[in-house]
């Protein structure tokens, strides 16, 4: 009965994609009957993925049998994976279809936009409940071609042409690597259910798994950083700016999941080829580390976001790497949520960054805040037994953690001026500090039946998380330090370079043919 019920929940899919059959009316200033459907469906979307979770507290993980035949057709995956990211992703629809009632009020295109984003948030929705590898697949293309046509919901805008054109290439190669796993997956295994596929997955030694199980890992991780703009493949998100503000927002918080869900629902499959999950690892961290740094230079609110996206992908890239997927499906959900509220209230972010700023912390108070953090962690990490669990992955990833928390300690600390404020700031940090080892205490409890432990690192794993964490200590001692070189010619100068991305993203313009583009609009301009 309870799989029969899972079923059901593909009406929210279903549903938003009426919405979107719905006529748009391209005269009307206001669509009432669009906007008052797409507002229903996201709603009922949101109720349904409240049932789900209960359906799983009630039975566990469920499979619902397949509508369809011979593999191919509409199955339910329900455990704490999709649950998860169903109710994310019904959360941030719903709130991203609201505001655009009012964004997009009085547009022409209004009906035809909400249309587009119903049939987005759609298919996202068929991808994140998949369970088979068909409707994963086709899910997967659907996401991204129905966000391209968004992307390009204003063509007279240039940089968004550009823009869409990168990440359409860029995601042919995700979706051709993908394509190429699931069906050596279906080879290997001979079921597209996904279930069964984790089920042989874990039954296999990870040290004598065969070579086609290797390659599936290794072409699921290039599709997986294919679609959460990793280096360097990542140009094009940060140039993803002229389109409308919700669809930055949609994109943002949730289709950029999509590479990291795809990591997180075949993690069993991963932890099979190692050199894998250390290359993922490698380049998710230095992602992280060149998008924080770009960051910094950035002069505009949207393009720091962008560019604090790349960054916060490549560390769940390289929480994946280490084996850590339950702390990357708690990243995931997290930053999703921060990001949909940072673009929807960009106004406010700029009155925020109008305010007097505090003056550059200095070297000797970072090393204290640092002390100060690792003493939190330290004391806190006890109490919650994590110091007793022996697991590098979640010490390396607790570092990083105390090198955030230092920053924000050295910042406050630089501008307090009385004893009321240092105590302030230590408990903002040592709250920021509890609240992640409560959350990743719970993702952990929840995930237990549906995700791996975290394995045992081999001597490049190692190697890797000690490159990690001193890599993000350069980095953090540089932030502190960069505020004073603001008047000095070389920073200056290596500013600008980092500003544009060490021109990585003028390659890739060459090769989508923007540059060209640009001649021939000079030469039609010169003609006329």
């Amino acid at each position: 009965m309870l799989p029969v019920l899972a079923a059901l929940l593909l009406l929210a899919p279903a549903s938003l994609l009426l919405v979107a059959l719905l006529p748009s009316h391209p005269g009307a200033r206001r669509p009432a009957g669009m906007l008052l459907a797409s507002r229903l469906a996201t709603l009922l979307s949101l109720l349904l993925a409240v049932c789900a979770w209960v359906l799983i507290a009630l039975a566990g993980a469920i499979t619902s049998p397949l509508l369809g035949t011979f593999g191919i057709g509409l199955s339910v995956r329900l455990d704490a994976i999709s649950c998860s990211m169903f109710l994310l992703v019904a959360f941030v629809g719903a709130i991203v279809v609201q505001y655009s009632r009012n964004y997009m009020d009085g547009d022409a295109r209004q009906g035809a936009f909400m249309a587009g984003l119903c049939r987005t948030l759609a298919a996202v929705m068929l991808l994140v409940l998949a369970g088979n590898l068909v409707q994963l697949a086709a899910a997967w293309m659907a996401t991204s071609l129905s966000l391209h046509r968004l992307l390009v919901f204003y063509p007279e805008r240039r940089p968004a042409r550009i823009a869409a054109r990168k990440k359409f290439i860029v995601a042919r190669l995700g979706d051709a690597c993908l394509l190429g796993a699931a069906a050596t997956l279906v080879a290997r295994f001979g079921t597209t259910d996904i279930a069964t596929i984790l089920a042989h997955a874990q039954a296999m030694p990870t040290d004598a798994a065969p070579m086609t199980v290797s390659l599936v890992a290794l072409l699921l991780g290039i599709a997986a950083l294919m679609k959460s703009a990793q280096f360097p493949g990542h140009g094009w998100l940060p140039e993803v700016m002229d389109t409308p503000t919700p669809v930055s927002a949609l994109l943002h918080a949730g289709i950029i999941n999509a590479g990291g869900f795809l990591l997180i629902r075949f993690a069993d499959v991963m932890l099979l080829s190692v050199p894998t999950l250390h290359g993922i690892a490698l380049i998710g961290g230095f992602t992280a580390l060149f998008g924080g740094v770009v960051m910094l230079t950035q002069t505009s609110v949207k393009g720091s976001l962008a560019w604090s996206t790349v960054a916060q992908m490549g560390f769940m890239t390289l929480q994946c790497g280490l084996g850590a997927f339950a702390i990357a499906l708690l990243h995931l959900v997290t930053h999703s949520l921060y990001k949909a509220h940072a673009f929807l209230s960009a106004g406010s972010v700029v009155d925020a960054e109008t305010a007097p700023a505090l003056a550059p912390p200095r070297l000797r108070p970072v090393l204290l805040s640092l002390l100060l953090a690792m003493a939190i962690y330290v004391g806190l990490g006890w109490l919650f037994g994590i110091l007793a669990r022996h697991e590098p992955a979640v010490l390396t990833l607790g570092a990083i953690l105390v090198m955030g928390v230092s920053m924000l300690l050295a910042s406050a600390l630089q501008g307090a001026t009385t004893r009321r404020l240092v105590l302030q700031t230590l408990a903002g940090a040592g709250g920021t500090t509890l609240a992640y080892f409560c959350l990743e205490t719970a993702v952990t409890w929840l995930t237990a039946s549906s995700l791996p432990p975290i394995p045992a690192p081999n001597a490049t794993g190692l190697l890797i998380m000690g490159l990690a964490i001193a890599s993000f200590a350069v980095v953090t001692v540089l932030q502190s330090l960069v505020p004073r070189w603001n008047r000095q010619p070389a920073w200056r100068a290596a500013r600008v370079h980092l500003a544009n991305g060490f021109y990585i993203n003028a390659c890739f313009n060459r090769l989508v043919g923007a540059l060209r583009d640009d001649r021939t609009r000079h030469h039609r301009t010169t003609i006329a």
